[in-house]
């Protein structure tokens, strides 16, 4: 990944989550991390739209990756004692709501930045809840969610090099979406106990991941500036240019476009393969 852990970690300075004494703080929490993963669904559609191999095997493998969780976390709420319920409209906003439009779109705000703001909530669970067994089932999830946000990185810059015209639409959506992770938060500082060790540290640890949010887009290659140093005029322009772009190409999804299943003997990794292959029986000397 573009951050590593030690970067995503925030310090809680010792404070911890209590099983016993916050189960049901910790199910409303499960309840949001359930939600997220059955939105693995999209997983479907971003296979069929694939522009390459490469994607497809990927989303392939993440789609039973975020199946696998979804049993990761009702085992949680098990353990708990607590039940599956629905989640906060925001989570719904965030992870259903703003799905995007286009690949490119999809690994830079999903894949990067909105699984990179999981991650970081994961990490906050498993650094300050005191139950070693959810602590272990947590810790197999997060080394999954750390190669989506590393393909989601991955792919966002090749898309950035190949098309520099993406970097302020996709700047734009990234404000919308942080914008909705700071209306999740004042909820959670309105209704969850504030007087908590690890809650009342609930703002700073936004602020935190806001800010590792914007350098990541700064090595991504979105912004030249963290956004939180961007004059507001020229966020409102790039949100504006984001949403004015998505209106302006919606009537083009109408036409058919090629998918891989037309594409895939072009594929690079194909051919690479191919042309490997026909270098070695070349070069393979003949059968005595």
């Amino acid at each position: 990944m573009l951050l590593s852990r030690q970067e995503m970690t925030f310090d809680f300075g010792g404070a911890r989550l209590q099983a016993g004494g916050d189960r049901a703080l910790l199910g409303w929490i499960m309840n949001q991390f359930l939600y997220g993963e059955v939105t693995g669904i999209q997983c479907g559609h971003w296979l069929y739209d694939a522009p390459d191999l490469d994607a497809a095997r990927f989303f392939s493998r993440q789609a039973v990756e975020e199946f696998q969780h979804v049993d990761n976390f009702l085992r949680i709420l098990d353990l708990l004692g607590e039940e599956p319920a629905p989640p906060h409209r925001m989570v719904r906003f965030l992870s259903t709501g703003m799905m995007p439009a286009s690949f490119e779109e999809h690994v830079c705000l999903e894949m990067a930045l909105g699984e990179g703001f999981v991650l970081m909530a994961l990490y906050a669970v498993i650094d300050t809840i005191d139950h070693a067994g959810i602590r272990e089932i947590l810790e197999r999830a997060v080394r999954q969610e750390e190669r989506h946000v590393e393909f989601g990185e991955r792919r966002t810059r090749e898309a950035i090099v190949r098309r520099p015209g993406l970097r302020r639409p996709l700047l734009g959506l990234s404000l919308v979406s942080t914008w909705a992770v700071r209306r999740l938060a004042r909820f959670m500082r309105k209704r969850l106990p504030a007087e908590h060790p690890v809650l009342s540290q609930l703002g700073r640890f936004v602020e935190f991941a806001v800010e590792r949010s914007e350098l990541r887009l700064l090595r991504m290659g979105i912004a030249e500036v963290p956004p939180s140093r961007m004059p507001l005029a020229q966020k409102g322009a790039a949100v504006a240019l984001a949403y004015g772009r998505s209106l302006a190409v919606a009537p083009l999804r109408l036409f058919p476009r090629k998918r891989l299943t037309e594409t895939y003997l072009q594929d690079p990794s194909l051919r690479a393969r191919v042309e490997g292959e026909t270098t070695r029986d070349v070069t393979r000397p003949p059968a005595a």
